[in-house]
């Protein structure tokens, strides 16, 4: 790389928006990041995980060299090792014996050349994605209805519908850019906008009506909808007669009234009539789902409800209309398009005898697997069982984010041989491994992926690679060598891959599937390098009513009411429900976020949110360390009471592991119960009992020395969390004595600054401050962690002053903005000032105007405020 400025565009890593994204590299280091305007994405907008990318290209904590049982080697050894084991367990067992494993992070180009080894070459489909977690059941109802795999919107729907309906999505979090253009929308042309979700989250902030429905009851109410339309003559019938079949069944099954639908989903009658007349009175309408649907022992089915009711309207293949599926990963859709899941062969193709064929002769791979392989929760579990030799684990972290993590774990140490490809040293999974391969993270990696609305957008290189680190194709391509399969694999460069891929798509396709890319099939490298977003379709999909199926019509599915059972709930009335979701700042495992002190600005421990009346019951009060569990084990995570969560509900985020707390997993209480069809896991709706922990000191710690996450496990804790900050880290302890946290920082010496009611001290090394504690019994009120960073970075020695009652001038809030740094302090002077509105926050302090996640909270804070500065005025 020069040591010029290059500015390069690329695509963000994180959510399936697929935001452009032009990044500013100078002396082989990314100094910034911003939204590329020319992107149709994003538009040039960026959420804060996005603005601080430029911070995870770091290269501390990354994997630079491969090492075989701990211990650093070549690559040369690594591979042949790789190669020899899985011919080994093939001859001996046969192919059924050995799996990959892969993610939505890796690049449509890596996917390809997996997904063509296992299923082409080595003659299994036993090759499934992390993506299995988040848009499998999605993927079975387009199936199911369309005949193919489509989503059929793109995110300019939601800006020319006058009704979008945001079911089990919380998009001010999860999509925070799309969600922009859709409050953008709303506020320019009066869309109206109902969010179908059991909890009160940011999303609500937009919504003009909220069904806080039972967990679980989508199918009652979509098919509450579909009876509605029918009896009201809201249906299409042209629309149906010409282009579908299997209505009047669908009609008969779905057919509940009003006040069933209200006992089944707890929703009063007017908020459902009021829900139900909107839909049959508005032409344009999108309905929005997510992982609320999706992840669900029926989630296909759920996902099909709200299909069905688009196509009795003919609300579909129309600008401003459909079921839009948006997925959670950067490249989920480019996996679904190179057949990456064990239910798919390539190009949107099947295991039927045609597909096999074409695929085999396009390949020139006389093994071609036959049949389905096993599903993710099936695969970890034919690994516990011991069918499963070998497995190879790309770019994802399953001792984490699969359900029943412990029995994933288990069923990690007793396999033969587990390779993990990663660029990240220390992950849960790792642990496991007896092959650790170095891959190249973004913005050294190059290649392609695809967005929930089908743009394929180009990743691109910006950094030379970390240590010795590989792209994942290449390490594919040279195992495939290793095991005589050099000629297939003998690619030079991830364009070729592409070509490839693209001319599969359109080979022998005849019309048949709408996955098509024979447009970027002739591609040079230099028109490949330079490759625009592209997306497929050219023409809005189904918008001539021909669907993917063999007599070109859409089908509707007829789903019944049912009560859904989860194995998890036991026979306990008395346990609470489980539902669990992203943070704002935060990504998956932490694997990337977690290396960023900004995205912990926000939410920076594993909170559980309880609603008062069920935290009444159980004594447990806001801030408390509780434990969560049930047959399968527990977590400990910190109580956030709030009445966001209806009475008998309880919500977690998925980010927190090993690395960065002491047991706060929850996947360690959700079973692997799956969706019948999809086998995507209910991580939804796990019951479980909850209940305080007796922890009465509450301890916060700044250092600049590091402590380790198996340092502090070995210490008499209560609970732990680690959370990174700028120079320093950061503990959040709790415990029943002071003596084993004093231990972990017996190499400082210590000045005791306070020790009645809170205990206070600083260590130091040679005269520097290295570590300041704070300890007192009321979790309340330990000092802010920015306030910590202000006194261990102070430029003064009085710490016996600083220590004490925060000086006015210094802010210790929160951060709520962390786009621009706003605190609540600083939020609220300025609404006592006289602000009244979010829009005028957004004026003042510029807070809300760039991602747009804070402002639900802004909305709080004014409505909180504001009735205080009015009880105070009267």
């Amino acid at each position: 790389m020069s040591s010029r400025t290059d500015s390069i565009c690329t695509t963000c890593p994180y959510c399936g928006v697929g935001c452009g994204v032009k990044a500013r590299v100078a002396n082989n280091e990314v100094i910034a990041v911003e939204g590329d305007t020319n992107h149709p994405a994003n538009r040039g907008q960026l959420c804060i995980k996005g603005a601080n990318l430029a911070a995870t290209t770091a290269v501390t904590g990354r994997l630079k060299q491969p090492q075989i049982a701990g211990k650093p080697t070549d690559w040369d050894t690594a591979l042949d090792l790789v190669a020899g084991r899985f011919n080994a367990v093939i001859t001996e067992h046969g192919p059924e014996a050995v799996a990959f494993y892969l993610s939505g992070q890796l690049l449509t180009e890596d996917y390809y050349v997996a997904n063509k080894l296992m299923k082409g070459f080595l003659g299994s489909a036993n090759v499934d994605t992390n993506s299995r977690l988040c848009m499998a059941s999605a993927v079975a109802a387009h199936k199911r209805a369309f005949g193919e795999d489509v989503v059929p919107c793109d995110y300019t729907d939601l800006e020319e519908a006058d009704l979008v309906v945001l079911v089990g999505s919380n998009m001010a979090w999860a999509h925070p850019v799309v969600y922009q253009r859709l409050a953008v929308a709303r506020e320019l042309h009066g869309t109206r906008v109902v969010v179908v979700d059991p909890r009160v989250t940011p999303t609500c902030e937009i919504a003009d009506l909220h069904l806080a429905l039972n967990p679980g009851s989508d199918i009652d109410l979509f098919n509450a909808l579909l009876t509605h339309l029918s009896d009201n003559s809201h249906i299409d019938h042209s629309f149906i007669d010409k282009h579908t079949e299997g209505w009047e069944e669908t009609r008969d099954q779905a057919d509940i009234s009003i006040t069933q639908t209200s006992a089944a989903t707890g929703l009063t009658e007017h908020d459902l009539v009021n829900f139900l007349n909107w839909f049959a009175a508005t032409d344009r309408v999108v309905t929005v789902f997510s992982q609320g649907v999706n992840q669900s022992s029926r989630g296909t089915d759920k996902a099909n409800a709200i299909i069905n009711c688009h196509l009795a309207t003919g609300r579909i293949g129309r600008v401003g209309c459909g079921p839009f599926s948006i997925t959670g990963q950067p490249n989920a859709m480019g996996g679904r398009e190179v057949g990456g899941m064990a239910s798919q062969l390539a190009a949107h193709m099947d295991f039927d005898a045609d597909s096999i064929e074409r695929i085999r002769r396009f390949w020139q791979a006389p093994n071609v697997a036959s049949a389905p392989g096993l599903k993710a929760v099936d695969m970890f579990q034919a690994l516990e069982e011991g069918k499963v030799k070998v497995i190879w684990i790309m770019g994802t972290n399953p001792a984490v984010s699969l359900p029943d993590s412990e029995s994933v774990r288990r069923a990690l140490a007793a396999c033969p041989t587990v390779v993990v490809s990663d660029c990240t040293a220390a992950t849960d999974t790792n642990v496991y491994a007896d092959i650790l391969l170095p891959a190249q993270g973004w913005g050294e990696k190059d290649g392609s992926v695809t967005n929930s609305e089908r743009f394929v957008s180009r990743q691109r290189r910006l950094l030379p690679p970390s240590g010795d680190a590989m792209p994942d194709w290449w390490i594919l391509c040279q195992v495939a060598a290793r095991m005589g399969f050099a000629e297939a694999f003998n690619y030079a460069n991830p364009a070729q891959i592409f070509a490839e891929h693209a001319q599969l798509s359109a080979f022998e396709n005849n019309g048949e599937r709408l996955f098509n890319l024979s447009h970027l099939a002739g591609q040079t490298e230099d028109e490949y390098d330079n490759m625009r977003p592209n997306r497929w379709p050219k023409a809005r999909p189904f918008a001539d009513a021909r669907f993917s199926t063999p007599n070109r019509r859409a089908r509707f599915i007829p789903i019944k009411n049912k009560p859904i059972k989860n194995e998890s709930s036991g026979q306990n009335t008395g346990m609470l429900l489980l539902n669990t979701g992203r943070y704002r700042d935060q990504w998956h495992t932490m694997t990337r976020t977690g290396s960023v002190a900004d995205l912990f600005q926000d939410s920076w421990l594993p909170a559980l949110q309880i609603h008062p009346t069920d935290a009444a019951k159980r004594n447990i009060k806001n801030g408390d360390v509780v434990q969560v569990e049930n047959h399968l084990g527990h977590v400990r995570l910190i109580a956030d009471v709030t009445t966001d969560v209806k009475p008998g509900n309880l919500f977690a985020p998925i980010h927190w592991n090993d690395q960065f707390s002491g047991r706060a997993n929850i996947c360690q209480v959700i079973a692997s119960v799956t969706d019948p069809i999809s086998g995507q896991p209910d991580s939804k709706q796990a019951r479980v009992n909850c209940r305080s922990i007796e922890a009465p000191l509450r301890i916060r710690l700044a250092t600049t020395q590091g402590v380790s996450a198996e340092t502090l496990d070995k210490a008499e804790l209560q609970f732990w969390a680690r959370i990174p900050g700028p120079g320093m880290t950061f503990l959040e302890l709790a415990g029943t004595e002071l003596s084993p946290i004093l231990s972990l920082l017996d190499t400082c010496d210590m000045v005791t600054l306070e020790a009645v009611e809170h205990f206070r001290a600083l260590g130091r090394i040679a005269d520097q401050p290295a570590w300041l504690l704070f300890s007192t019994g009321a979790y309340c009120n330990l000092p802010s962690w920015r306030h910590l960073h202000a006194l261990l970075t102070a430029e003064t020695e009085d710490w016996r002053r600083l220590s004490s009652t925060p000086p006015g001038e210094v802010d210790t809030s929160r951060c709520v903005c962390t786009c621009f740094q706003v605190t609540e302090r600083t939020i609220q002077q300025t609404i006592m000032a006289g602000v009244d509105s979010v829009a005028v926050l957004g004026e003042t302090l510029s807070c809300g105007t760039n991602c747009g996640s804070c402002r639900h909270e802004l909305q709080k804070l004014v409505n909180k405020h504001a009735t205080k500065k009015l009880v105070a005025a009267v």
